[in-house]
C-alpha cells in the first residue's frame, strides 16, 4: 500500500511481517541525508579534502568505479601512519546538522517501526553517526546500542537493541573506537572474510528475519559485501526469508532497476526520484507516515478508514493508491477498522464492494495476515479478495461425510462488520445483482442481519416514527428499501433466485427413471428440478448517463433485469427423449405436480409485477397451447405448460370424466394461462359441453372472447365447434 501520494507501494506481505515483529530494517547512509550527511562517495571526497591531498591515478580509477572502500584503503596505504588521520577526518565529516527541519525524523520513525508490540527493538545500521541517539532522546525512545565487533545473536530471545554493524562514532575522542570502524576494503575483508563476525551476524539475521534495506543505492559497496555473504549461504543450501529494499528510481528506469535489485536476491520497492536530483522525500515521508500509523496501532488504521471512507474508489491511482491503504486497514484482524467503516456516517458508497473489496488482489504471500498458515511451496495460482478468502482453521468447516448443521465457514470480525455495512444499502439494486451473480445464496448469518433491518424498518413505518426513518435516510440514503426492492429481497431470502453456479442434472434423473420407474423420491426430485426460479441480471441502462432521473421506479424491470426460469436448464432438450410409453404412463400421476409448479411460476410473475388475473406473458413465450411451429422453446418455464398439457392428454385418453373435471377447474383458476388450457381442453372432442365453453367466453364481460392472451385458443375452439356442427348437419 502507499502511505503517501507518489510514494513507494509497500507490499502487504512486508506490512504484515512488520506488524508481527518479523522485520528488521537495515539502514544505510540515505536515511541521514536530511541531517546534511553525505553518502559514501561524498564521504570519500571530504576526507580527501580535509587531508589536503588529491586522488592518485589508481585511487581515481577505484573511485570512478564506485569502489569507495578500496579508494580509502589505497589512501591509508599511501599515507603511512595516517590511518587515524583518515578516521578523524571521517568524524569531522559526519557531524550532522541537527537544526535542520526533519534532521532526525526518519531515525525516529525507524525506531518506532523496528520496535515490536512487546517493546523489543531490532534495528541494524551500517552508519557510524549518532543521529539515532539524538532522535531517541528527542522522542523518548531509549535503546541499547550494540557496536561492532561486539554484536548480539540475532534471535528474538537474545537481541533487543540497535546494532551498529560497522561501528559507532565515540561520544568523545577515542582512537581505539575509530580503529574499529569498518570503512576501508581491508576493514570489510576482516569483518566479512577473515574474522567473519559481520558475515555471521548477517547470515543469522537473514535466516531468522525478513530484512528490509533502507537508504542504500543499488551499487553501494556496503550492500555488496552483505549480499556476497548471503549468496555464500544460499550456495550452501540455506533457506532465507524474502529480503526487500526501498530503492530510488528515475522515471522510466523501473524495469532496469528491478532487474538489478533482483540479481542481488532482493525484491525492490521502488520510489521515484526526479532525474538529476537528490530528492528522496517520497522515501522519508513514507517512513514517517508508516511509523505514525504503526505507533497508533488500530487507531492508526481507523484514521485511514475515516480519511478515505467517503472517497470514490474509482479515483485511486498508482500515484495515490488509497484503495490499498483502505484494504490494509480494513483487514486488521481485530475488526475495529471494519467496524468504524460499517458505522461511518454517511454510509460509504457501495462502489467499495463492487470494485476494491471484490477484486482478487491477494495471493499466497497474504495468507498470514488473514490467519492462514501458508505452505512452504508458493501457490502462484492462488488469488482471493477481502470478501472471498481462505478461512483460518478455527473458522473453517471440518472435513466430513455427513452433517446436520452448518457446513460453511464462520465469519471473522472483519467479514461481520462488512456485512453490517452492506445492510445499510438494502435499497441499492446493485447489491442484489452482486449477490445473484455470486450464486444467490447468502451466508447463514447474513439473512438474520437483513431480516432484522427489514423488521426494524417495518416496525418504524407501522408506528409512524417518521423522524427516526428520516434520520436513517440522512446517514444512509440507500438503507430503507422501497416496495420493489423488498420484493427482490424476499426472493433472495426465500431461495428463489437462480444460482449461475448450481446446475442440477435432469439427465441423471432421466437415467434413474429409466432404471427404477417413478418412485416417490424421484417424483419429489423432479419437482425440485422443475421448480420456478428468477434469474437476476444487470440492466443495460446502468451504463447510460441517465442517473439524474428522480422518478420513483414503478416496475422491477427498472431496477434489475430478470427472467423467469426453472431450477434446471435445457428442459426442452432433456425431456424430448422421454416421449415413450414409460413416460406417458406416469404423466397422469404427475399432473397435479405440474399444475402446482405452473401455479408457482405464475405467482412468481405476479410477485414481480408481470402477471395478474387478466394478464401474464405466456402467450408471448408459448404462442399456442396446441403444438405449433411458433412454439420455439426459448423460455424453459413454458415447459411446465407443455408438461401439464401432455399430462392432461394422457388423462383424457383413459379417464374422460377426470379430464373434464380438471379442465373445468382450470378456468376457475386465476391467470390467462389456465384459461388458455381450459379453452384448449374445450377444443378436444367430447370434453367440455358447447354451452359451457360459450359461458366461459362470455364471462367477465366477454373478456376472454376478445383478449389477445386467449386469441389462439378461442380460434381453435371456433374451428372445432364449426367442424362439429358441419359434421352433424351432414349426418342429418
Amino acid at each position: 500500500m502507499q502511505f503517501v501520494t507518489h510514494g513507494p507501494d509497500i507490499p502487504d506481505a512486508l506490512l504484515q511481517a512488520q506488524e508481527e515483529g518479523r522485520v528488521v530494517f537495515f539502514c544505510g547512509a540515505g536515511i541521514s541525508y536530511p541531517a546534511g550527511l553525505p553518502g559514501f562517495k561524498g564521504l570519500v571526497e571530504q576526507i580527501y579534502q580535509l587531508n589536503g591531498t588529491a586522488l592518485s591515478d589508481i585511487e581515481r580509477e577505484a573511485f570512478e568505479r564506485g569502489q569507495f572502500d578500496a579508494t580509502l584503503d589505497l589512501l591509508e596505504r599511501r599515507l603511512p601512519g595516517q590511518r587515524l588521520a583518515v578516521r578523524r577526518a571521517l568524524v569531522h565529516t559526519l557531524k550532522p546538522k541537527l537544526r535542520r527541519k526533519g534532521a532526525t525524523d526518519t531515525q525516529a520513525a525507524l525506531l518506532r517501526l523496528a520496535r515490536s508490540r512487546e517493546g523489543a527493538l531490532r534495528l541494524v545500521t551500517t552508519n557510524f553517526d549518532r543521529i539515532f541517539h539524538v532522535a531517541a532522546k528527542r522522542t523518548g525512545q531509549a535503546f541499547q546500542a550494540h557496536a561492532a565487533p561486539m554484536l548480539p545473536i540475532p534471535k528474538n530471545s537474545r537481541w533487543n537493541g540497535l546494532v551498529f554493524l560497522h561501528g559507532l562514532l565515540p561520544e568523545k575522542a577515542d582512537d581505539t573506537a575509530l580503529n574499529r570502524l569498518v570503512v576501508t576494503s581491508g576493514d570489510f575483508g576482516l569483518a566479512y572474510l577473515t574474522e567473519r563476525w559481520a558475515s555471521r551476524f548477517v547470515s543469522e539475521l537473514f535466516r531468522n528475519y525478513v530484512v528490509c534495506f533502507v537508504g542504500y543505492s543499488i551499487n553501494d559497496p556496503v550492500l555488496r559485501y552483505m549480499m556476497d555473504a548471503l549468496a555464500a549461504d544460499r550456495m550452501l543450501g540455506e533457506v532465507t526469508p524474502q529480503a526487500w529494499a526501498l530503492g530510488d528510481c528515475e522515471p522510466g528506469q523501473e524495469h532496469r532497476k528491478s532487474i538489478e535489485w533482483e540479481a542481488k536476491g532482493v525484491t525492490p520497492i521502488l520510489y521515484k526520484v526526479p532525474a538529476g536530483s537528490y530528492n528522496h522525500s517520497a522515501l522519508h515521508q513514507t517512513l514517517h507516515a508508516w511509523a505514525e500509523t504503526y505507533r497508533d496501532g488500530v487507531q492508526g488504521k481507523e484514521a485511514i478508514v475515516v480519511k478515505h471512507a467517503l472517497t470514490r474508489p474509482q479515483d485511486s491511482t498508482r500515484q495515490d493508491d488509497f484503495v490499498g491503504r483502505m484494504l490494509w486497514a480494513l483487514s486488521d484482524k481485530s475488526g475495529l477498522p471494519a467496524k468504524r467503516f460499517a458505522d461511518f456516517n454517511p454510509a460509504p458508497s457501495l462502489d467499495w464492494l463492487l470494485e476494491p473489496f471484490a477484486h482478487e488482489r491477494f495471493g499466497h504471500g497474504d495468507l498470514l495476515r488473514f490467519g492462514v498458515p501458508p505452505h512452504d511451496e508458493e501457490d502462484t495460482k492462488l488469488r482471493f479478495s477481502l470478501i472471498r478468502r481462505p478461512a483460518p482453521y478455527d473458522s473453517a468447516p471440518p472435513m466430513l461425510l455427513a452433517s446436520g448443521g452448518i457446513t460453511g465457514s464462520q465469519w471473522d470480525d472483519v467479514m461481520f462488520n462488512l456485512a453490517r455495512w452492506l445492510v445499510r444499502h438494502l435499497d441499492d439494486p446493485r447489491l442484489v445483482i452482486w449477490i445473484a451473480e455470486r450464486g444467490g445464496r447468502l451466508h447463514d448469518r447474513w439473512p438474520w442481519l437483513i431480516e432484522h433491518e427489514l423488521d426494524r424498518f417495518g416496525s418504524l413505518e407501522r408506528e409512524g416514527k417518521t423522524s427516526e426513518l428520516n434520520e436513517i435516510r440522512l446517514h444512509a440514503p440507500k438503507a430503507i428499501p422501497g416496495p420493489l426492492m423488498r420484493t427482490l429481497w424476499r426472493l433472495l431470502l426465500s431461495g428463489r433466485v437462480k444460482s449461475p453456479w448450481h446446475d442440477p442434472d435432469l439427465y441423471r434423473w432421466k437415467g434413474r427413471f429409466k432404471r427404477e420407474g417413478l418412485t416417490a423420491t424421484l417424483r419429489l426430485e423432479l419437482r425440485e428440478l422443475l421448480a420456478p426460479r428468477v434469474l437476476l441480471k444487470k440492466p443495460f441502462r446502468w451504463g447510460d448517463d441517465d442517473s439524474s432521473g428522480t422518478d420513483e421506479p414503478t416496475r422491477i424491470k427498472q431496477l434489475v433485469d430478470w427472467e423467469l426460469v426453472l431450477a434446471v436448464d435445457h428442459v426442452h432438450s432433456a425431456l424430448r427423449d422421454l416421449a415413450d410409453d414409460q413416460w406417458v404412463s406416469v404423466l397422469p400421476l404427475l399432473l397435479e405436480d405440474f399444475q402446482q409448479l405452473l401455479r408457482d411460476a405464475l405467482d412468481l410473475l405476479r410477485e414481480l409485477g408481470e402477471a395478474n388475473d387478466r394478464d401474464d406473458r405466456s402467450h408471448w413465450d408459448l404462442p399456442s397451447i396446441t403444438p405449433h411451429w411458433q412454439n420455439r422453446g426459448f423460455r424453459d418455464w413454458v415447459s411446465l405448460i407443455e408438461l401439464l398439457r401432455e399430462a392432461w392428454i394422457a388423462v383424457h385418453a383413459n379417464d374422460r370424466a377426470r379430464a373434464t373435471r380438471i379442465a373445468q377447474s382450470w378456468f376457475e383458476l386465476p391467470y390467462p394461462t389456465f384459461k388458455r388450457l381450459g379453452l384448449f381442453a374445450a377444443s378436444q372432442d367430447d370434453c367440455i359441453p358447447p354451452d359451457q365453453s360459450v359461458e366461459w367466453l362470455l364471462s367477465d364481460g366477454a373478456w376472454w372472447l376478445w383478449s389477445t392472451h386467449t386469441g389462439r385458443e378461442v380460434f381453435r375452439l371456433f374451428v372445432l365447434q364449426t367442424r362439429t356442427r358441419l359434421s352433424r348437419f351432414a349426418g342429418a
